[in-house]
């Protein structure tokens, strides 16, 4: 047997081609798994792709086939093997909730705000913070961190009501070596359709444990050991950052410009990240590939002059080669500096391959070098495939390479060129990546072809130069900060139009593509009968509507919020919200998180939002809700005086109200007149919530305990029997009466509470009791985002095993 050979070049990069598709669909398959196979089988499916690729001898379509085949082979095969790999560095299970003490280095520049800090730790030894214990705990060698201050919300649940000491946050650098109290648990994020995979992100950045610094009075202060000369990069990042916030006062201001020269996306607040997605200029303010283009661009130029100065040098490599060469290292440089994001990523290996090809002679057709970037992108990072980044860049640069219609001769000179050259390219990119972007996102901008004509040579050209050269230059600073002033008041203006922003449900993923290929035909350089197919394309994209319940019917989705209360309520044709979920910390809460993006997914225009009371776990989410649904009617027991009385003013729920949408009848049984006159206490006047559709019953019980509960029994027994309940107070010891679940005797009970919460939801004796009566308990932390619908009252299904992932973290 010999190695295969083609005959030609054209037959030679034609199976390369195929073996490039290959591997990134085998990449694809391999995310698909629920579960991951032993390490050895991936080991095996890589040897046998590789002796295929390198010892079979075919031809023809029978060589393309054979490398498609061993392309995918060896795309799941090396995917499957690092995740197998990764996956055996978990976190024990039984260091959850322990004291432990460990010893590492700041691995990355902290992320500081006003309720603490957030870092990255590289572990370096670990042992038990109580030092009469036996053995030693294996701890990840890389885990995440916070160090929040008292009276931050943060610190209260972190401090699980341990005595508070004297100790503040204290000032951590990357690079230094502390030793630490810390108390540690698993990955595990909320799981709800179209939401933010949070343990897929921790999986892609090496995380495999999270956790909090123990500052209690009875626990080890943190002591810093040393600082260390490792992470380098990072140490000079974080200077350059916290120079960027001495130097400009304005944060907002600081913060754009800090996140132009460091990657630190963070460093820009939730409000401006609002203002630019409203105006489609996002995509700018992270380091994106435009910029490491326009470093790489700049990079070489200055290389080649400086190269020309040398007869010594243009004797031994010509000028040109060495440009090319200086401007992809410090391009691939500055990627590092700035994080080494997958945009910056995708970039380096594109901007390495063409260089390659140039220099070795080769001229690849442009969809040869497309997927022989995005194959090496996937085959360092396997989980890119799964980031909204990674499809947006590799579509937007594909569409330009597929409609630069570089139409042979037409390399014309002049500003005016140049300026319709750009607005093509911008119409180009609009129309191909908006139908991708309602996939993602089910939101675009509708000014954001104006508002990327004016920020896209700004940014690029005025704001990056001007904050890149401040790292030099400290003046430059305050110019950099003129200039993205200029800008915010211009995208502020923008995004306040009207109609600025459109907001679809999620259509398919298959639909989604079909739009994509709409968008890229309507923008090719082909005759207009041609062109015009794309719209059948676009259409059924803008005009996708989330399927609904029959009339007569009403389906519950009970979102994973965490420990907090969020259940969506739709009919045919009417939407309602009970509760809007907790408040996370003084930057985020659940409406933002979550809720936003799944009513927008499902294209939601809420009649109703029910706050049952005003506990934070179930109105933290309510201002972003509100902000987002204007023509929703507010219905809570909250007092006159409580905020969100500016907002939206709230009708008061009382016992007796009820109405009807689509032939369901909803019934608010709780709390009645002279319980807003007799109690104090939030928990009881709750708003208790009955939906009824003739053949199945909903009793939504928010925070009610076991007076209210008695008080119900009494009053109106007869309407409390339900096939599902959504257990009172988060199934706490204090609610969920015999008396009561006897009464209501549910089929299927939800508790929505946060994984390892501090209050012990569910209580082991209230889940016994669930059980004990025939019930079947659906935990949030177990089964994600609940669906339950009426055509099926004694069915759940969980978002997590609908959408199961080797990556998502399962409870014993």
């Amino acid at each position: 047997m010999t190695p295969f050979r083609a005959s030609g070049a054209a037959a030679g990069r034609s199976w390369v081609f195929a073996a490039l598709c290959g591997s990134l669909l085998g990449a694809v398959l391999q995310l698909q798994q629920a579960g991951l196979w032993r390490a050895w089988v991936y080991a095996g499916l890589l040897l046998v792709a590789g002796a295929g690729l390198w010892w079979r001898r075919l031809s023809g379509r029978g060589l393309l086939m054979a490398s498609l085949v061993c392309g995918a082979m060896a795309g799941a095969g090396l995917a499957g093997w690092r995740a197998a790999v990764y996956a055996s560095g978990a976190l024990d299970p039984a260091l959850e909730g322990r004291d432990l003490q460990v010893t590492g280095v700041v691995s990355e520049m902290p992320q500081r705000s006003e309720g603490g800090t957030r870092f990255r730790l590289d572990v370096e030894s670990a042992g038990w913070a109580d030092p009469g214990e036996e053995g030693r705990p294996t701890v990840p060698d890389r885990i995440a961190l916070g160090w929040y201050s008292e009276g931050s919300g943060l610190w209260d649940r972190a401090s699980e009501g341990r005595t508070p000491s004297a100790s503040t946050v204290g000032s951590l650098h990357a690079g230094e070596r502390w030793r630490l109290t810390v108390r540690l648990k698993a990955p595990h994020g909320n799981r709800n359709p179209h939401g933010f995979d949070s343990e897929l992100w921790m999986w892609e950045q090496g995380l495999r444990a999270g956790g909090h610094v123990r500052t209690g009075a009875r626990d080890a202060a943190p002591a810093l050991v040393a600082p260390t000369r490792r992470h380098p990069i990072e140490r000079a990042r974080e200077a350059v950052r916290d120079a960027v916030f001495e130097r400009v006062p304005d944060r907002a201001q600081a913060g754009v410009i800090a996140a132009l020269v460091t990657g630190d996306q963070s460093a820009i607040d939730r409000s401006g990240w609002d203002v630019f997605r409203a105006t489609g200029v996002a995509h700018l303010m992270s380091i994106s590939g435009l910029h490491v283009t326009m470093f790489a661009w700049l990079a070489a130029h200055v290389v080649g002059l400086l190269w020309r100065r040398s007869a010594r040098l243009m004797l031994r490599v010509p000028a040109q080669q060495a440009a090319l060469v200086g401007g992809v290292l410090l391009a691939t440089l500055y990627a590092l500096f700035s994080g080494w994001g997958v945009p910056s990523q995708r970039t380096v290996w594109m901007l390495a391959a063409a260089a390659l090809l140039r220099l070795t002679g080769r001229r690849w057709p442009w969809p040869h070098v497309w997927l022989l970037t995005a194959a090496v992108v996937v085959a360092l990072d396997p989980w890119a495939l799964m980031q909204a980044g990674f499809w947006l860049s590799f579509v937007a640069v594909g569409v330009l390479f597929a409609t630069d219609a570089g139409v042979p001769g037409e390399r014309k000179a002049g500003a005016s060129f140049r300026l319709l050259q750009f607005l093509r390219e911008q119409w180009v990119i609009t129309l191909a990546i908006t139908p991708l972007s309602l996939l993602l996102f089910q939101q675009v901008s509708l000014i954001g072809l104006l508002a990327n004509a004016v920020a896209i040579p700004w940014v690029t050209l005025v704001i990056t130069p001007l904050a890149m050269l401040g790292v030099a230059v400290a003046p430059l600073w305050d110019l950099a900060a003129r200039a993205v002033q200029v800008l915010a008041l211009l995208l502020q203006w923008l995004a306040g139009l009207p109609y600025a922003t459109l907001s679809v449900a999620a259509p398919p993923w298959w639909m989604a593509a079909c739009g994509v290929a709409g968008g890229a035909l309507l923008a090719m350089r082909l005759p207009w009968s041609l062109r015009t197919l794309g719209i059948p394309l676009l259409l059924p994209v803008l005009l996708w509507q989330a399927p609904r319940p029959a009339a007569g019917e009403f389906e519950l989705l009970a979102a994973d919020v965490g420990q907090g209360n969020a259940v969506l309520v739709r009919t045919a044709t009417h939407s309602l919200l009970y509760d809007a979920g907790p408040r996370y910390s003084l930057e985020s809460d659940a409406g933002h998180r979550v809720l936003v993006p799944l009513l927008r997914a499902y294209g939601e225009r809420l009649d109703t939002l029910v706050l049952s009371h005003r506990d934070l776990d179930h109105t933290g989410g309510a201002p972003a809700v509100l902000a987002m649904q204007s023509q929703a009617a507010l219905l809570s027991s909250i007092e006159a005086t409580h905020p969100l009385q500016a907002m939206r003013a709230a009708r008061r729920c009382e016992a007796g109200q009820a109405w009807s949408w689509d032939g369901v009848r909803f019934e608010v049984l709780h709390p009645f007149d002279t319980d807003y006159r007799g109690f104090t206490k939030p928990n009881a006047v709750s708003c208790v919530l009955r939906i009824d559709s003739g053949r199945a019953v909903a009793l939504l019980a928010g925070d009610i305990e076991r007076l209210q509960e008695t008080a119900l029994v009494t009053r109106t027994p007869e309407l409390l029997r339900a096939d599902v309940l959504l257990a009172p107070h988060h199934g706490s010891k204090t609610s969920s009466s015999p008396a009561f679940l006897d009464a209501v005797k549910p089929r299927i009970a939800i508790v929505q509470a946060g994984y390892r919460n501090r209050f012990g939801h569910p209580a082991q004796e209230v889940a016994a009791r669930y059980l004990e009566r025939g019930g079947q308990l659906v935990e949030n932390t177990r089964c994600g985002a609940a669906h339950w619908s009426s055509v099926r009252p004694g069915d759940v299904a969980c978002e997590r095993e609908r959408n199961a992932r080797y990556w998502q973290h399962s409870l014993p």
